[in-house]
């Protein structure tokens, strides 16, 4: 049946069924009590979309963008492109790294970040204190394990860094979307966690320790409290932390002022 036919029809049946009660309600007894009409209740309105605030551009590319699952090789060249092969292939962790990338980054702003999802690999050297034993602190010689990286963030091209993440956003927002949280859009999610870690407390050394267990905790109880993003800041020091905060600043005002191309 022709869809108009078929909804033409029904709207008919509807139109004569209504014609029909009308003329049976009024030759009724006059003493009969009116029959009172129910009004069906309205619809629920349908759930609104959460608007994008910081839309991320289609990026113009003669190349067609990989799939999800076979992202790896090309995003890890790009990643080389940005701070060398070398660095790349010691640092990044090159399986899964879209989902990687961005379940860290959304997990950044909790109290944990599991290990095996994590896109880049530990820094070398074990973690050191200083103090006595009933008065444990942080021991200053742990930042320097943090400086080859920190160095990497600090030496970043902002217009490649950008490219890159343009280029391959449609994988980031798949990868998020695939945590369930359709459909709210990664850069969002992104610029948040960034305000986030630009929020983590400046701590002045020594930095008391506790160690009630195998793991050591800072012993002030605000500070461990913190999200497991803002405590990795506080753990490589002062001096890295205001680097690393430094390009998340410039990034984050490169992502809010992205306009897409009309």
């Amino acid at each position: 049946m022709n869809e108009n036919i078929k909804y033409g029809a029904a709207a008919a049946a509807v139109l004569a069924a209504s014609v029909g009660a009308v003329i049976y309600i009024s030759q009724k007894k006059s003493a009969e009590k009116p029959v009172v009409p129910v009004t069906a209740p309205a619809p629920a309105p349908a759930p609104v979309e959460p608007a994008v605030k910081y839309p991320v551009p289609n990026a113009p590319s003669e190349e067609a963008l990989p799939a999800l699952d076979q992202s790896d090789a090309p995003l890890l060249g790009a990643i080389g492109g940005l701070i060398g092969k070398v660095p790349a292939e010691k640092l990044v962790v090159p399986e899964n790294l879209v989902r990687k990338i961005v379940v860290t980054v959304d997990n950044l702003p909790n109290t944990k970040v599991a290990e095996r999802l994590r896109p880049v690999k530990p820094v070398t050297g074990g973690f050191a204190t200083a103090g006595s034993e009933d008065a444990l602190t942080l021991d200053p010689k742990n930042y320097d394990r943090y400086k080859p990286m920190v160095e990497l963030v600090r030496n970043l091209d902002q217009d490649q860094l950008i490219a890159v993440y343009t280029r391959y956003y449609p994988l980031f927002q798949d990868a998020y979307a695939n945590l369930g949280h359709s459909p709210e859009y990664f850069n969002d999610r992104l610029i948040e966690v960034i305000d986030h870690m630009l929020a983590t407390p400046e701590v002045k050394d020594p930095i008391p320790l506790a160690q009630p267990n195998v793991q050591f905790e800072f012993a002030d109880p605000k500070l461990e409290a913190l999200s497991a993003g803002q405590k990795a800041l506080i753990r490589m020091g002062s001096a890295n932390s205001a680097v690393v905060k430094e390009k998340l600043r410039a990034l984050r005002a490169r992502l809010v002022e992205q306009q897409p191309k009309k």
